[in-house]
């Protein structure tokens, strides 16, 4: 009886440390507060892969950058510290260079392009590039299409940004697009422009909507056009090493479910930057839409040339861009 005790104990400590090793949680990074539409992608992610491996993954995911900088959370993805995150395909070129061509300006038409590149042959060519790196890309993530404004008139063509002093990140990309159009590139800090703008020490500035109505630019600078010059996705990417560690039927799961929450975190990023441009026009702002940037393309070329020119391998991604209907 004694010896049957023990084996009977014995038994349900196995079970139940089986049961701890099934029941797996994911760690996931993201820069973002709770309520913005990146956040609730993910949290919609978590709970997809919940329901859809009865409980034997879950993901908790971490907000507001507690988890460290976006560079330093790209490098722990690589190294499995972390099992996921959502990451701007600015910061992910340090690691994979693919990811460069999307920083090029004006090289999408427009966000539903960008869309269907990313979620076919460029998004492909590029999800190789960072699976080499130790990075598996699932979704595809809006963040929105960067555009120009100022306090002077619209910009209805290239020429209309000669001479204006442009405020940009801090990138020779962006410098060599304000460049190409006759302009005065003005890197900065964000957190200074409003009052460079104020004061006249920049002309304009460039972001998507929602970052140009919630800090009051729209105050000091009341002509918004769109030129959508930058649309640069975020990537819903799982660690490599996470990755390997799933069943193929898990695997499976957690791709369709990135591509499901990248889906819902689009509808959500377009109702809010929808909501910012009513604010905006009800505040006055001028917004022009322009229906033909091919010129600015065209005047693009330098920088186009430029960036082949230092990085030739990666010609063949940006022809595939620029010949895309």
């Amino acid at each position: 009886m004694f010896m049957r005790g023990i084996l009977l104990g014995c038994a349900a400590a196995i079970a139940m440390a089986g049961g701890s090793v099934a029941a797996e949680e994911w760690r996931g990074w993201n820069i973002h507060v709770e309520d913005y539409p990146v956040s609730h992608g993910m949290e919609r992610f978590g709970e997809l892969i919940e329901e859809r491996t009865g409980g034997e993954l879950t993901a908790k995911t971490f907000h507001s950058g507690v988890l460290g900088s976006q560079p330093d959370a790209i490098e722990q993805l690589r190294l499995g510290v972390i099992d996921f995150g959502v990451f701007n395909l600015g910061p992910m070129g340090q690691s994979v260079p693919e990811a460069n061509v999307t920083l090029l300006p004006f090289i999408f038409k427009d966000v539903p392009q960008m869309y269907a590149l990313m979620d076919g042959e460029l998004g492909a060519a590029i999800g190789e590039g960072m699976r080499a790196r130790g990075i598996v890309p699932v979704g595809w993530y809006a963040a929105g299409a960067r555009s120009f404004y100022n306090g002077e008139a619209p910009i209805e063509t290239p020429e209309d940004v000669a001479g204006m002093k442009v405020r940009v990140m801090n990138n020779d990309l962006f410098v060599g697009m304000i460049e190409a159009m006759g302009g005065n590139a003005t890197p900065m800090d964000f957190a200074e422009v409003y009052q460079s703008l104020r004061t006249g020490v920049v002309d304009g500035a460039e972001n998507n909507p929602p970052s140009y109505e919630s800090t009051n630019h729209y105050e000091v600078a009341k002509f918004y056009s769109l030129t959508e010059h930058l649309i640069i996705p975020e990537c819903l990417c799982i660690s490599l090493k996470s990755w390997d560690a799933l069943t193929p039927e898990q695997q499976e799961i957690v791709a369709e479910a990135g591509r499901e929450s990248a889906t819902y975190q689009r509808e959500l990023w377009d109702e809010r930057e929808a909501a910012s441009l009513e604010t905006l026009r009800a505040a006055g702002v001028e917004i022009n839409e322009i229906a033909d940037k091919s010129a600015f393309q065209e005047a693009m070329t330098p920088v186009y040339d430029a960036y082949v020119a230092d990085n030739p391998d990666m010609a063949p991604l940006v022809e595939m861009i620029r010949a895309a209907q």
